[in-house]
């Protein structure tokens, strides 16, 4: 293998030299279960930066790229990534995959960054609200000098949290937001604010071209199991007859989106001409406690469902106006939350036969736990 060094230290960079079996196909040659990869010439293909790229959303951004032919390098800490959610890539000529940290200056030619790194889950950003920050302010500093340094365009995975406990709704890309700037969740919250602050600040000064995505809550393929986040808590409690465990009386509202619908919007709003902020979500609202409901009946289970206290500054909606996304990019989601859920089920319920039991992660800070090791006896 050979190493590239990221801040003075060495890394492994996996390139296609790695002996691993072969997971995709060209074009030409398409084979069952495995991936089609476009040929693109030479001149056509896109070199392209995924930070978080082995993370959930990240590695399902990295599955759509590779398949249209483009060159895609990861930059993962693997922190909440996991190698295995782009293992299957590894060995093909045009990705490569870097265990390294944003918050450490990187060179490399790039022309696209997809800028996804960042906890997301809230148990997990506040386990180390300081490296969240630092993730969100010199991890954006950083891929904004590259993008400065090789003249590329850059999209920011923003969320939105931006918008905190919303006092309008649906909330618009026009709306700043109701952010308690000192609570627990502040350390996104506001590292995502500052960080689409760095981003228009590079674009006027310097002229580095930006796109920005207020991502809101996306299911899907790929979920950390151990994430805290209400689809992956409410699924893996329903099959495994758990009790599912409502934070308040659940009748704080959420909109879904399924991961597929989210990777279009990025890629949509990445070669896009429109520079401002854009809402990406599904507008169908959700109770909380009718959404466990739906997961309960979709899974067949025998699952109580109960009420626990409470989180701090948790919003009470959330719903986003994409009229911006679907004149700008000409994007809109495509599958429903029924369609999206059975397939996030089957994927969770392959997941249980790998590892056996798995304890939802609760509403406390803590950090991602290992997913093939059982806890010492």
């Amino acid at each position: 293998g050979r190493f590239v060094m990221v801040g003075g230290v060495g890394l492994p960079l996996v390139l296609a030299s790695v002996c691993v079996a072969q997971n995709w196909v060209d074009e030409t040659r398409p084979a069952e279960g495995r991936w089609k990869v476009k040929r693109l010439p030479a001149g056509e293909r896109i070199r392209i930066l995924v930070t978080g790229g082995a993370g959930f959303v990240g590695s399902n951004l990295v599955d759509r790229l590779m398949s249209m032919g483009h060159e895609v390098t990861v930059l993962d800490n693997l922190f909440t990534g996991r190698k295995k959610n782009v293992g299957h890539w590894i060995g093909h000529p045009n990705f490569n995959f870097i265990v390294g940290d944003v918050v450490l200056p990187i060179m490399l030619e790039v022309d696209q960054i997809y800028h996804l790194a960042c906890p997301a889950s809230p148990p997990h950003y506040q386990y180390n609200p300081i490296k969240t920050i630092k993730t969100s302010t010199e991890g954006t500093l950083n891929m904004l000098g590259l993008a400065k340094r090789v003249n590329a365009r850059m999209l920011l995975a923003s969320t939105s949290e931006i918008y905190g406990d919303p006092e309008v709704h649906p909330q618009v890309e026009t709306y700043w937001g109701n952010v308690n700037p000192i609570g627990p969740r502040a350390c996104y919250d506001e590292g995502k604010r500052v960080a689409e602050t760095m981003m228009y600040s590079y674009q006027r000064q310097v002229g580095v071209d930006v796109r920005v995505a207020r991502i809101f809550n996306t299911f899907g393929r790929r979920m950390h199991p151990n994430d805290g986040r209400v689809v992956s808590n409410f699924i893996i409690q329903a099959l495994q007859n758990k009790d599912i465990t409502l934070y308040g009386d659940g009748s704080q509202t959420r909109s879904f989106q399924f991961v597929d619908d989210l990777v279009d919007g990025l890629i949509r709003l990445m070669n896009s001409n429109y520079s401002l902020p854009v809402n990406l979500g599904n507008p169908d609202e959700y109770t909380v406690a009718s959404f466990a409901h739906t997961i309960k009946r979709l899974t067949g289970s025998s699952s109580r469902i109960v009420s626990l206290p409470a989180t701090t500054d948790d919003p009470r909606k959330r719903k986003p106006d994409i009229s911006v996304a679907k004149k700008r990019i000409g994007w809109a989601p495509k599958f429903t939350v029924q369609q999206g859920l059975e397939q996030t089920i089957a994927y969770f319920k392959k997941e249980l036969e790998d590892m056996g039991e798995i304890t939802p992660t609760g509403s406390n800070p803590t950090r991602p736990r290992p997913l093939n090791l059982h806890p010492p006896r």
